[in-house]
């Protein structure tokens, strides 16, 4: 159980912070569409990697430097012009004032969901390499596993179905605008890291 809450904790912690991707899984709750496709999405992706990371392949990862220089880059040029695209709807105003009103088709929302979740090295390196290190030191990987994944299955969909919760604030066409500036912020600010950091 130790190591179940371990993992869950750990988990929880790392993708908490408001990201790319926790962003677009937000403006998806806000709209109501395709939220349980993109909560799923996130949770599986996040599923997959862990179960690489704790089964071994942060080592390939770090011992592969060219590989996160790869994805990093991806990153950055695909959070920029996703960043463009919320900040250029934050300027025209009144594109999508309410819920399921002019979003994407479900494989446009999973295409941009899957560039955010496996083109980002953050994700890469906070799931596969950190958390498959923190799990080496428990005897019980699987128990740790099991929590880290159940912790990302809880956060992603409390997000996206907890978004709703905020449409009486979103009915104004204002608070779409302050959502896509900060929505292309976040993802400027993530591109600008990847650039100066890596």
């Amino acid at each position: 159980m130790s190591a179940y809450l371990a993992g869950f904790g750990t988990s929880l912690s790392l993708i908490v912070a408001i990201g790319a991707q926790n962003a677009f899984v937000l403006k998806q709750g806000l709209l109501r569409h395709h939220v349980f496709a993109t909560c799923a999405f996130c949770a599986l992706s996040d599923a997959l990697l862990i179960t690489a990371g704790v089964m071994g392949a942060g080592a390939i990862a770090s011992s592969a430097p060219w590989f996160l220089e790869v994805m990093r880059w991806g990153g950055v040029i695909f959070l920029l012009a996703y960043g463009a695209k919320a900040f250029l709807a934050a300027w025209r105003g009144g594109a999508a004032l309410k819920a399921g009103q002019g979003a994407a088709s479900l494989g446009a929302t999973l295409a941009v969901i899957a560039a955010l979740t496996w083109l980002n090295p953050h994700v890469w390196l906070d799931t596969v390499v950190l958390l498959g290190s923190i799990s080496s030191g428990w005897p019980d990987k699987t128990g740790f596993l099991i929590g880290a994944v159940s912790g990302s299955i809880i956060f992603f969909f409390a997000l996206g179905y907890g978004a709703r919760l905020l449409a009486p604030v979103f009915a104004k066409p204002i608070a779409w605008q302050v959502l896509d500036v900060l929505v292309g912020l976040v993802m400027w600010s993530i591109a600008l890291g990847l650039i100066l950091h890596g």
